[in-house]
């Protein structure tokens, strides 16, 4: 049987593309605020976890690149996803032997290897699947928002009354999941003509505004270092239970769901360019709240409510990014650049260096790091990025 193609059924496609952003960041969800408390309880320092959480980004500089260009050059990018799920669930099933520091590593390293590639990949397939109706995005990606809250809050629920040791269990339901949403991913999606030009790529990425953009979304994500790898310890250290931490970090991503809902909007009246600038300036405002203001709840509120401008409108404006600038034939090895050097190598310094923060004066202090990095982010933007041309035709 033939598929419709998205064009003719947009709104089977739809639901169809959701699925697997829902149980991504469902694990994703169950992952990021809950993995540091379980390596915390296993009896890890803070350094040993800075660098376990750091583990889970660094293979991000790696394998979406590798796999964003065999997606390129085979044009299989299903096939792909199915792959990196399937592989990705089997290789996590090594947490299960409770292995030391080291032997976590290379369980966690391998997991990550396969479990990076799919979303960079699933991007390309989503705007390739939508065809015309790609102004439907936000509203198939906000699924993934949906599946983070809906996780982040039942596992904090859950971690009430169970151990942390239970966390591994808890997660595997989830990488089912995904495996299950990738073979419901309709099979011509993302297959286009592969790519031979990389001296095309070259061009592109050493424009100034190109470069200008990765150089602010890397300190962007060091910037999040101490917010995914030491958030929730520092809330806990200061009174809150895991009930109120999962119901803190969910609320950060139902602001990111209702900015989705609504950036169609803001794009219509503010230039690209001017939205990454006010973005910044958000972030920035958020990191200072949580190192100075946690312990009063309503100030913790307004910057959690943030994490719409330090993640939502940022990457939404990084999708424009990528899409004009890259087009369609190097759609998967830009998405997969973006992905390895900002959430990859941005991600992976800026957990680790949080780390030497948290040792030498504390969670909060880490924090004032963050609001460092996005203060030199901001200079980067102000000065050399430019709003994006129209995309690129195939």
């Amino acid at each position: 049987m033939t598929e419709r193609s998205p064009d003719q059924a947009p709104f089977a496609i739809y639901w169809r593309l959701s699925s697997l952003y829902f149980w991504f960041f469902a694990l994703l969800g169950a992952m990021l605020p809950y993995w540091s408390l379980y390596l915390e309880n296993r009896g890890f320092g803070y350094l040993q976890i800075a660098t376990l959480m750091a583990t889970i980004q660094l293979t991000k500089i790696i394998s979406p690149n590798l796999w964003g260009w065999l997606g390129d050059r085979t044009g299989q990018r299903v096939r792909l996803v199915r792959l990196g799920s399937v592989m990705g669930a089997l290789c996590f099933i090594g947490v299960f032997f409770e292995p030391g520091f080291y032997g976590l590593m290379f369980v966690m390293l391998a997991f990550t290897f396969f479990w990076n590639a799919v979303l960079p990949l699933y991007e390309v397939i989503t705007l390739q699947g939508l065809g015309k109706h790609r102004e439907r995005y936000g509203k198939v990606r906000l699924w993934g928002s949906v599946g983070f809250i809906a996780s982040v809050a039942l596992v904090g629920l859950v971690l009430e009354y169970v151990s942390l040791r239970w966390l591994p269990a808890i997660l595997m339901p989830l990488f089912a999941g995904i495996v299950m949403a990738a073979f419901w991913v309709p099979s011509q999606s993302g297959s286009i003509k592969p790519s031979r030009s990389p001296g095309q790529l070259k061009a592109v990425l050493f424009q100034s505004s190109v470069m200008a953009f990765f150089a602010m979304n890397i300190l962007l994500q060091v910037s999040h270092g101490a917010y995914y790898t030491f958030f929730s310890i520092h809330l806990t250290s200061i009174g809150y239970d895991k009930l109120e931490v999962g119901l803190l970090w969910s609320l950060g991503v139902l602001a990111e769901i209702g900015l989705f809902l609504l950036m169609h909007r803001v794009f219509q009246r503010f230039s690209v360019r001017m939205i990454a600038l006010m973005a910044l300036v958000l972030t920035l405002l958020r990191w200072c709240l949580i190192a100075e203001y946690s312990q009063i709840v309503a100030v913790l509120i307004i910057a959690q409510l943030l994490h719409a401008a330090s993640y939502g409108a940022l990457h939404a404006v990084s999708v424009n990014y990528i899409h004009s600038y890259f087009g369609h034939q190097h759609h998967g090895q830009g998405q997969a650049l973006y992905s390895g050097l900002t959430f990859g190598a941005g991600g992976a310094v800026g957990a680790w260096l949080s780390g030497f923060l948290v040792e030498w004066q504390g969670t909060a202090f880490a924090f004032w790091g963050s609001a460092a990095a996005i203060f030199i982010a901001l200079i980067v933007a102000a000065i050399w990025l430019r709003s994006p041309p129209e995309p690129r035709p195939s």
